[in-house]
């Protein structure tokens, strides 16, 4: 009797487990549950969100001092600081005269080149288009300021036209290199033209266009209004009429086509 009863509760307990291990078993990967009949599949949004330190790229300070970095309108400062230094160009020429702004590389042979010109009253070596107010000359280096070096030349447009001007820019250097002029590499070495006026604008874009067919290579020179302007330290201001960096003096007068040392 007793052994009829434990081979009866065996077999009892035998055909449970047979009949429940197809659902529950968890070493079956034939169970799907979308094959169960009470088993309706959601669409759920993805509300996991990426690291953000993980997936960006470490910013690369040595690659912005060579001018190599992208830039975009998000990097910016929105600060009252940097609403200043994005601001137009405040300053006024002489009554009768006109100012034009332009990058093509280290500022000093640039001013030399364009006080030699037959109408232009005056020239500046500075800075501008960036983020910084009032930026010196170590900050514009460091590529992260966004600074161009420029010269500002003010000139009698009715003695010089400001596409003679144009013309200077254009063949002073390469338009078609980016961030770069010879051996100096940097933002700050940008090509750019910075006008003041619809008139200048106009000009700029149809001298571009035309000098664009002359070349192989794309000119990649920028064409922005002028911003504020930030004059450069003393000692660069006509650096190369005064003796450059070894004494020899450079002709400022006007009409002179003496080759220009750029580092004096």
């Amino acid at each position: 009797m007793l052994l009829k009863s434990a081979s009866t509760a065996i077999a009892a307990t035998t055909a449970i487990t047979t009949a429940s291990s197809p659902l529950f078993s968890l070493s079956k990967p034939s169970l799907s549950l979308s094959k169960l009949p009470f088993y309706k599949p959601q669409n759920y949004p993805n509300t996991s969100k990426k690291s953000s330190t993980f997936f960006s790229s470490p910013r690369m300070s040595w690659l912005n001092k060579l001018g190599f970095s992208t830039r975009t309108p998000t990097d910016s400062p929105v600060d009252s600081v940097a609403s200043i230094a994005q601001g137009p160009d405040d300053d006024v020429p002489t009554p009768g005269q006109e100012f034009a702004q332009f990058g093509a590389g280290c500022f000093w042979g640039v001013e030399l080149a364009y006080q030699r010109v037959p109408g232009v009253t005056k020239t500046e070596v500075g800075y501008t288009q960036g983020y910084l107010h009032n930026p010196t000359y170590e900050d514009v280096c460091s590529g992260t300021s966004n600074h161009s070096e420029v010269v500002r030349v003010q000139y009698d447009p009715k003695e010089c036209s400001y596409d003679t001007l144009l013309d200077l820019f254009w063949a002073r250097h390469d338009p078609t290199t980016l961030n770069r002029q010879g051996n100096d590499v940097g933002t700050q070495y940008r090509s750019g033209i910075y006008f003041y006026t619809p008139d200048q604008e106009k000009a700029a874009l149809e001298s571009r266009d035309r000098h664009q067919k002359l070349l192989n290579m794309k000119i990649v020179t920028e064409i922005l209004p002028a911003k504020k302007f930030y004059r450069a330290e003393e000692y660069h201001q006509q650096h190369l009429a005064k003796g450059g960096r070894f004494g020899f003096r450079q002709s400022a007068e006007k009409g002179c086509n003496d080759p220009i040392r750029c580092y004096g």
